[in-house]
């Protein structure tokens, strides 16, 4: 590397690890693949960079629509209840005074509550990219000047659409609330995620040992790392050793022994050593900030649920304004003039106004995402809904997903002369004073066989993956079989043992003889074997991603029948096989649990996190399990068909009535039989449409509705 080469990297470290200690990481709009620890212009086209993780100010953003939500609901429902009252024989108001009413709770329902959608609108016409608000905007206005027009001019009191205008901006604005809140909340996991890096680090120096910011820190620094404390910067350790809890990266609960030259991890947990390490990578430079950062960049390009409506909006929309545009030029021509071609150009505007539309998507959502809820399907994410609905591909995380997630042990290899219960309880005897899940998982397995382990003296934990331990006059060892071997006992016996699927492989000496050897594995959940056999039926390829080393992921795999999987990822690696799945020609899922799943959460087209799962999992998936089973990983693949199936049928109910009108508005009729827009029929399309949407989206709580979780 050349001198100014290092340099540029060098200055690129010593920025450091800013981004935990102040809670900020940016990035360019236009190139995403850059990641810095703090504000400045993006190297490649010179825009400012912004923050990647919403800040405080977009949460208000969040409230503030929550707040204009909150009002139009106040306001627009009474609307809605003195409009459609006289439709069943109740007057609420008096009949001159109802318009006015009606006119007045419109008003800021509209134009205040609905100004960010009017801003919207606005700009896809400026942008020439209609698409959903171009739609809400054209038909919103047009029943607002019609119904204005209509009461200011003729004193009329029926063909008023005020409660029509209202309610879809009530609707849309509900939708985008939603989006708001999940994106705050997202924001605000990925906050907690960057507090995983300790705000200071002990920085060794000549003259001992110093306390600073982390964000001081500087490539090739030498820190100290005590045992219990969270690691500060990527690094290389130069002296020491210790177990890391690693698994908020590879999801694996086993820690992993480290020793001089081996590398380590900002974030992770020092269980038990003290070691010296040199920073090699901070900052945006580390492990996890690149974790943070495909996490919110994935989040932020994820398309809306609405685009399928968008996409009939662009086309539904340039058609309707010409319609309109031929409908006025027509009656001019036709010597109808220019008051009776105003009147039915805008007439096409209002009947072609889809009432219904607003609540075609909502609807549905709220039926399926209610049927879902009460069988511990929760949704977060309605994108996540649309692209499971046609997901080819589903990859399932190994450990807690279909595994347990915990160790446990499977089999005990006595040599003789010992017993199967000699050997559990000297291996429980010896683990008594340890710390590792390992030792856990032997002792769970002597109480749950009434064995009392026994009390020893002299326990001595050793670094290279063992401890030794006194009971009585004999001395225990345990560990792995290359720490027996290193100590003088003889392993050939020990070593004829193997277990490709075990996670762990505990071997006991006594007296400088072997004892035997216990295994541990992560044990697979009841409910994955049918899991993958349901998937294969629905069309989904079932794929398994892991931390874990070859040989353990291998057993699993070739059990529950799987023939594409991966072993040995990391984070990163898990999010770069979603993609290589993905240009592949799969249409990928991912499902998982971990920190060290939300990067392969956060690229995949759909995501779905188990309820047991870390908070960054569950805020990046847009479905979460709340019930350990798997069956609602089925469950939520047959809903969001199901739900998709009734969205496309409320989409072709909301547009369907109001394009048969559209003819009789433009007056297609009035040649033959004298007959233009009638206020009754505008208003019977657009109540027959609504009550279609509503009653279509209203099978989903049945038990035929085709989404396999039933009516409960």
């Amino acid at each position: 590397m050349s001198d100014c080469c290092h340099h540029d990297h060098n200055k690129a470290a010593t920025t450091s690890v800013a981004s935990a200690a102040e809670g900020s990481l940016y990035t360019c709009p236009m190139h995403p693949e850059i990641l810095a620890d703090k504000a400045g212009d993006c190297p490649k086209c010179g825009m400012p960079l912004e923050p990647l993780i919403p800040s405080l100010e977009e949460d208000g953003e969040s409230s503030l629509l929550g707040n204009r939500t909150l009002v139009a609901a106040l306001l627009g429902l009474p609307l809605l209840v003195i409009a459609m009252a006289p439709m069943v024989g109740l007057h609420l108001l008096p009949e001159r005074l109802s318009g006015w009413v009606e006119m007045a709770l419109s008003l800021p329902v509209l134009f205040w509550c609905g100004a960010p959608i009017w801003i919207k609108g606005w700009h896809s016409f400026v942008g020439a990219q209609l698409n959903m608000f171009s739609l809400i905007m054209i038909g919103t206005s047009a029943a607002f000047l019609q119904s204005v027009a209509t009461l200011l001019l003729g004193g009329a009191t029926h063909g008023l659409y005020f409660e029509a205008a209202s309610t879809i901006m009530l609707l849309i604005l509900l939708g985008q609330w939603l989006e708001a809140r999940g994106r705050a909340r997202a924001g605000s996991s990925l906050r907690e995620l960057l507090d995983l890096t300790p705000p200071r680090a002990l920085l060794v120096t000549p003259g001992g040992d110093h306390e600073l910011s982390v964000s001081s820190l500087h490539l090739g620094d030498l820190i100290r790392i005590l045992p219990g404390g969270k690691i500060p910067a990527d690094g290389t350790i130069t002296e020491g050793w210790s177990s890391i809890d690693e698994s908020m990266l590879t999801g694996e609960p086993l820690p992993v022994e480290k020793q001089s030259g081996s590398r380590v991890s900002a974030g992770t947990l020092n269980r038990q050593g003290s070691f010296l390490l040199r920073v090699d990578s901070a900052g945006a430079g580390t492990l996890l900030s690149g974790i943070i950062a495909t996490v919110a960049q994935a989040q932020r390009s994820r398309a809306p649920f609405q685009q399928l409506a968008d996409k009939v909006a662009s086309i539904f929309v340039p058609i309707v304004l010409g319609l309109s545009a031929i409908t006025l030029i027509t009656w001019i021509l036709l010597g109808g003039g220019w008051v009776m071609g105003l009147q039915s150009a805008v007439a096409v505007l209002l009947i072609a106004c889809p009432c219904a539309l607003g609540l075609a998507t909502p609807m549905a959502l709220m039926v399926g995402i209610g049927q879902a809820a009460r069988h511990g399907i929760l949704v977060r994410d309605a994108a996540s809904l649309q692209n499971l609905s046609s997901a080819t591909l589903l990859a399932l995380d190994k450990t807690g997903t279909l595994t347990e997630g915990r160790p446990t042990l499977s089999s005990i290899h006595p040599i003789t002369p010992f017993t199967e219960i000699d050997l559990l309880s000297l291996a429980a005897s010896a683990e008594r004073g340890s710390e590792h899940p390992l030792a856990h998982a032997v002792i769970r397995a002597a109480e749950d066989r009434g064995i009392q382990p026994d009390q020893t003296t002299g326990f001595t934990a050793w670094p290279g993956g063992g401890i030794s331990a006194d009971l009585g006059e004999r001395e225990l060892l345990v560990g792995s079989i290359a720490f027996l071997r290193e100590r003088g006992v003889p392993v050939a016996d020990l070593e004829k043992i193997t277990s490709d699927s075990a996670s762990g492989l505990i071997a006991v000496a006594v007296e400088g003889k072997p004892a035997g050897l216990l295994t541990v594995e992560d044990t697979i959940r009841p409910s994955a074997a049918s899991l993958i056999a349901e998937l294969g039926l629905l069309g989904v390829t079932a794929a398994m991603l892991t931390g874990d080393r070859e040989e353990t992921a291998r057993a699993v795999a070739d059990h529950l029948g799987i023939t594409l999987w991966k072993a040995g990822c990391s984070p990163q690696g898990k999010a770069g096989q979603i993609r290589t799945w993905a240009s592949e020609g799969y249409r990928t899922a991912m499902a998982g649990d971990g920190i060290n799943d939300s990067p392969a959460l956060a690229v995949a087209s759909a995501s779905i996190a188990m309820g047991a799962g870390s908070d960054i999992a569950k805020e990046t998936a847009g479905i979460i399990l709340l019930r350990p089973s798997l069956e609602g990983i089925v469950g939520s693949i047959r809903l969001s068909r199901a739900i998709l199936k009734v969205i496309r049928q409320n989409l072709l109910f909301a547009f369907a009535y109001n394009i048969l009108g559209i003819p009789i508005a433009a007056g297609i009729l009035y040649p033959f039989f004298g007959l233009l827009l009638s206020p009754m029929i505008a208003a019977a399309a657009m109540s027959l449409s609504s009550v279609s949407v509503i009653t279509n989206s209203l099978r989903l709580r049945h038990g035929d509705n085709g989404c396999g979780i039933g009516s409960g």
